[in-house]
């Protein structure tokens, strides 16, 4: 997500506090949103696949998916 987005998901947002937002300028707000979301989680993900638990043996156990 680049810097401009996140610039304007908080101009949105404090857009909405003040005076309000059109029918296309909500629309907008909810696509930028749920873009960051994404985001936001596939960083989580990733990094939780690189992630390992060091057990009290010494061994390393990777963290993986629950089903």
């Amino acid at each position: 997500m680049t810097q401009e987005k996140l610039d304007r998901i908080n101009e949105l947002a404090r857009k909405s506090k003040t005076i309000g937002l059109t029918d296309e300028e909500k629309a907008e707000q909810t696509q930028l949103r749920n873009e960051y979301r994404q985001s936001v989680t596939g960083n989580l993900k990733a990094q939780l696949q690189n992630t390992y638990i060091m057990t009290p043996d010494g061994k390393k156990r990777k963290i993986g998916e629950k089903s």
